[in-house]
């Protein structure tokens, strides 16, 4: 099968209950940053912001995953009972990630991509 280049192609190629699950966190996603372009990169579903990575997700056999995502302090609390490494959450689609969360998440990732645009300015 040839891989994907679009993200509809990326979800029409997974089992329904994960692409179901993605489906929703995409539009979650899209509502927080609506000024995100899709694409597909490293062979998962993303999103860019002014051709800057804002957050991607995904499937595996077992999981679904954001990734490019820091759990903040702030959401530790709300991200108990998720696995979690560096910049990774994972979830089932029968245990999503909330979507007030998810909304934090992203707007965290948007801040420290504008933070970063406005350091690079100030060189």
């Amino acid at each position: 099968m040839a891989k994907p280049t679009t993200v509809d192609e990326y979800l029409e190629a997974l089992p329904q209950d994960q692409r179901r699950a993605l489906e929703k966190l995409r539009a979650q996603i899209k509502a927080a940053a609506p000024n995100a372009e899709e694409h597909i990169g490293y062979g998962l579903a993303g999103f860019k912001v002014a051709g800057r990575p804002l957050i991607d997700m995904g499937a595996a056999k077992n999981h679904c995953a954001i990734y490019g995502a820091r759990a903040e302090e702030a959401l530790a609390d709300k991200l108990k009972g998720f696995k979690q490494s560096k910049g990774t959450i994972q979830f089932t689609p029968d245990r999503p990630i909330p979507a007030q969360v998810v909304k934090l998440i992203v707007k965290a990732r948007l801040a420290a991509l504008e933070q970063r645009v406005q350091t690079k300015k100030k060189r």
